[in-house]
């Protein structure tokens, strides 16, 4: 643990430096796309309550002077698994945004998918040995929660207190400065395979990068297709990617629970791939144009070219009516929903006050998904679009993007970590058995 509260700090330095300097790159390493932004800070910018930010964490404006995407290769299942033709993925996106934006980056924040998250909730309480809660006082408190045995090759991605409480009084921000006799704090711990972050890692190096922060691609695109009230009253986000489905559970404007399903939309192109007997390329494109979730009494009159390639006339000549691409289509899809729907009962999420669920991510793009997802995940589903920041181009404002446009909101806007504070030397979390997620549903 000590080396990773290292490392954390030193890539929270370097985001720092980066965000002094003036630029920095954000990456989305997904399993369909590479998707770099390029971020231009104008300094230091207060920000209200009503923003949704930490007041703990430094914050800084900024605006998008730079964006491109490239076919993400050599990832699966949101994991890299060819660090070569991921490296091309990347050097290729980034350098186009460089070219876009006029200016070279030194430093990228990335995120990814996938790599099995799971969520710890841990729990502690000190006595104040001052009336007055001081800095090293959130540090101590954070340094006592007990943290279960993560298991060989696992990695923390991600450790936030989501909740304060002095003497009596539950939900606070920020306790600094507070008067009390004692502070209790809320955490939440998402840990993922230590071999996905190190490939990770490794391939921004390669790229002659300096990696300046990573997080959950689920957890960023909530950031930035949730409103702010549905972060405040427990709503949750389906993240659908194409190699992985990510789920985040909000409370409090925190993060609270994160996992993840391995199928996305290449799942489903691969069953029209296989049903129909045709190219990836053909299933992604019959996908995209002609399919849907939902069929209606219109699409079996609705019929279409399958096309091709194969030199093969009446092989590349065949028709097909719509109805029966979204017939390939539904079942996948079904899967995918009941399978997070299952992750989310298990979550406890039907306990929360709001039960809102936002779809994001180039999947939720689908004809009909609102309506079936709406059947399966619960009635409050909406399809979540990423919020405007400034410079962002119009191609980059659809669902597909709410996790590159998220992690310009995390790069820029950072809730604070526990290793954003400087812990005792003797203080770095103890380790004890703990049932994940009882804090949350013990305490909310």
């Amino acid at each position: 643990m000590t080396d990773l509260y290292r490392s954390q700090r030193a890539m929270r330095g370097m985001r720092q430096a980066a965000m002094q300097r003036g630029v920095v790159a954000v990456l989305d390493v997904g399993t369909g796309k590479v998707a770099c932004l390029i971020l231009r800070f104008d300094g230091p910018e207060r920000f209200g309550a009503d923003d949704g930010v930490s007041s703990m964490a430094g914050q800084s404006s900024f605006r998008v002077i730079g964006a491109a995407t490239t076919r993400s290769r050599g990832v699966k299942f949101g994991e890299i698994e060819a660090m070569r033709e991921t490296e091309r993925a990347i050097r290729t996106a980034v350098q186009a945004a460089q070219k876009m934006a006029g200016a070279r980056v030194d430093h990228c924040i990335a995120c990814f998918s996938g790599a099995e998250p799971r969520s710890y909730g841990l729990a502690a309480e000190i006595e104040l040995s001052d009336d007055t809660v001081r800095e090293a006082d959130v540090a101590q408190v954070m340094a006592e929660c007990d943290v279960p045995p993560l298991g060989q090759g696992r990695e923390v991605l991600h450790a936030q207190p989501v909740n304060f409480a002095l003497d009596h009084r539950a939900g606070l921000t920020d306790p600094r400065g507070m008067i009390g006799r004692r502070l209790s704090v809320d955490m939440h711990l998402l840990t993922v395979g230590e071999g996905a972050v190190r490939n990770l890692v490794h391939c921004v190096k390669r790229c002659d990068l300096e990696l300046a922060g990573i997080a959950s691609s689920s957890y960023v695109a909530a950031v930035s297709a949730m409103v702010e009230d549905e972060k405040e009253l427990g709503g949750a986000c389906v993240d659908l990617g194409a190699g992985a489905t990510g789920l985040s559970i909000f409370l409090k404007k925190h993060m609270i629970y994160a996992d993840a399903v391995r199928m996305g939309g290449d799942h489903v192109t691969l069953d029209i791939s296989k049903c129909l007997q045709v190219s990836t390329a053909t299933a992604e494109r019959l996908k995209t144009v002609h399919g849907g979730a939902m069929a209606t009494g219109m699409d079996d009159r609705d019929v279409i070219e399958i096309g091709g390639d194969t030199g093969d006339w009446d092989h590349d000549r065949r028709t097909v009516s719509r109805a029966d691409i979204i017939g390939i289509m539904r079942p996948r899809i079904e899967e995918i929903l009941e399978e997070a729907r299952e992750r989310l009962d298990i979550a406890g999420f039907d306990a929360l006050p709001s039960r809102q669920i936002v779809l994001t991510g180039g999947g939720s793009q689908v004809p009909g998904l609102e309506g079936l997802a709406s059947r399966i995940l619960g009635q409050q589903v909406r399809l979540g679009r990423p919020m405007r920041v400034r410079g962002l181009p119009q191609a980059a404002t659809g669902p597909a993007f709410a996790a590159a446009v998220g992690l310009c909101l995390f790069a820029a806007h950072p809730q604070d970590e526990w290793w954003d504070f400087e812990m005792p030397a003797d203080g770095y979390p103890a380790r004890s058995l703990r049932r994940a997620m009882k804090w949350f549903r013990d305490n909310w």
